[in-house]
């Protein structure tokens, strides 16, 4: 059922912040639903165009599998481990999360467990609400001149090391997918193996995705290779550190103490072993709960739903290849122009294409540049197959039809600071397609067509021409369009030689008609007349 407004319809199905809400409804249409059950959103999974939920709601294949109409899906936290990403992608939904609005409230959540176990806060807390005064029992341990094992660098990780270090601790940290740069930029020691931070460590904690991989990763083998009376913390994700394991490794005394905030079933049930031990710190899952945590990821969410329904780059989109800070920032502004360079190339195209290469070249060349061609691949079927292409389904529509691109990088470029070309073979062989941008603002530029070089800024309603280069044709152009009534806002011409082969660039206030084109294409001398729409 369409809004009757005819905005977008978004399902906010869990409690997330005001100003989250307050920023989806100055643009759509709002339905805050945190009372309906499972059953009752699958039966309206077509009623709404994007869905907001947080750790509660499953949503599952089951779920998604009669949806058509949404388009996006978010979840107000750092994991998606309750949403059925494969289901979703499959079907070009977007699913986003808000992984930055949480990291620092689940760091300092991390190392508040770590304090309270050295210290058996919680253990003393408890003694003295019930009259006792026991000050020998609870002698603790300080974190000064200790060592933190970290397992696991992100974002997370790291603001618990920083920390640490703020401690004074001695930091050891594994994660395979970081460069050695940020361990010396931050001051820490980098380990080769997870087995080098448990011969070290004094406290470990753990910043994992849930994943098949991380699944019990923290087990007997790994407490076997701890030191003895090492203090662990999992504030990350429920079962990563086993807890059959971690119950025998407390029993044994192996583990002094441990801090948990999450765990494999939540809530655990009543005779959860691990709950039974005096020195096990364990709160409910709040490693996200801070007002200031709750407030950022329900904005930072609606902003990525937001940006999804208008069509724009979701840039905490999980099913899309992830991409740092530093290169999002590097390849962002090239992504309009990848995705016209992309439609240039099919409007030229006389025919089918199945084979394109794709060049960068100079310093974009030096960044991750999988979404330039997931921005490309998605322009080159945009209109052109049966289903909805966005970045999300894009490069598994192109794998099903047999579209193959391939990408060449040059640091090296003769002309421009960055440059992207497209290069295609199609029925009348091969052709290309290059731009680049200028300014701080990155406006984009085409700058090279059929082989030419050509200077012209990309418009809405664009014609480009073949034409022998000889006096009179670029009048010729203009006077077919000036008599049919249509105004050239701006052109541009490349040849390659004098007295050879030339195209002509227009940028028109209207889109020209296939008439007018046959027309040109019929004067003496022009052998190509293509209108393209970006």
């Amino acid at each position: 059922m369409a809004a009757a407004s005819g905005k977008a319809r978004v399902l906010v199905k869990e409690k997330i912040s005001a100003t989250g809400i307050e920023l989806l409804r100055e643009q759509f249409d709002v339905d805050v639903n945190t009372d309906m059950t499972d059953a009752e959103l699958k039966e309206r999974i077509n009623d709404y165009d994007a869905l907001i939920v947080r750790s509660a709601t499953k949503v599952t294949a089951d779920i998604l599998e009669s949806s058509t109409r949404l388009r996006i899906i978010g979840r107000a936290g750092s994991g998606v481990d309750n949403i059925d990403v494969k289901a979703a992608t499959k079907k070009g939904i977007v699913v986003a999360n808000a992984p930055e609005s949480n990291a620092m409230a689940a760091a300092e959540h991390a190392v508040a467990l770590m304090m309270a176990q050295a210290r058996q806060i919680p253990q003393a807390h408890a003694s003295l609400k019930a009259g006792k005064w026991e000050r020998s029992k609870f002698g603790g341990v300080e974190l000064t001149g200790k060592t933190l094992g970290l397992i696991g660098l992100g974002r997370i990780g790291m603001i618990v090391a920083q920390r640490a270090k703020g401690l004074r601790m001695d930091v050891i940290a594994y994660d395979p997918y970081v460069a050695s740069d940020r361990f010396r930029e931050n001051g820490l020691e980098q380990a080769v193996d997870l087995d080098a931070v448990y011969a070290k460590a004094d406290f470990i904690t753990v910043h994992l995705p849930k994943t098949p991989e991380t699944l019990g990763i923290v087990n007997d083998e790994a407490f076997a290779k701890m030191k003895d009376g090492v203090r662990i913390v999992n504030a990350a994700r429920g079962g990563i550190v086993d807890e059959d394991s971690l119950v025998r490794a407390l029993q044994s005394g192996k583990v002094a103490s441990a801090g948990l905030d999450v765990f494999t079933q939540e809530p655990p049930p009543a005779d959860f072993p691990l709950l039974a031990f005096d020195n096990v710190v364990a709160t409910p899952h709040l490693g996200a709960s801070t007002e200031e945590a709750q407030d950022k990821a329900g904005t930072m969410i609606a902003e990525q739903v937001a940006a999804g329904l208008l069509g724009q780059f979701v840039s905490n989109a999980v099913n899309i290849p992830s991409v740092s800070a530093e290169d999002m920032e590097a390849v962002g502004p090239f992504l309009h122009l990848a995705e016209t360079v992309g439609k240039l190339i099919m409007a030229l195209a006389d025919g089918p294409v199945e084979e394109f290469t794709v060049q960068y070249e100079g310093q974009i060349a030096e960044q991750d540049t999988r979404l330039l061609t997931i921005a490309l691949t998605k322009a080159l079927l945009e209109g052109r197959v049966e289903d909805v292409v966005n970045y999300v389904n894009a490069p598994s529509i192109a794998e099903e039809r047999g579209l193959k691109i391939l990408e060449v990088k040059d640091r090296r470029s003769r002309d421009f600071t960055n440059l992207i070309t497209l290069k295609a073979k199609g029925p009348k062989g091969e052709f290309s397609a290059g731009g680049t941008t200028f300014g701080p603002k990155h406006r984009p530029r085409l700058v090279q067509v059929y082989g030419h070089d050509i200077d012209i800024e990309p418009s809405k309603h664009m014609a480009f021409f073949r034409y022998e280069d000889v006096p009179g044709m670029i009048g010729r152009v203009g006077t077919v369009l000036g008599s049919r009534g249509i105004n050239i806002a701006f052109m541009n011409v490349g040849r390659k030689k004098t007295e050879g082969a030339a195209i002509m660039g227009v940028a028109l206030d209207d889109r020209i008609p296939q008439a007018v084109l046959d027309e040109i294409r019929a004067l003496e001398g022009f052998s190509e007349a293509r209108a393209v729409e970006l």
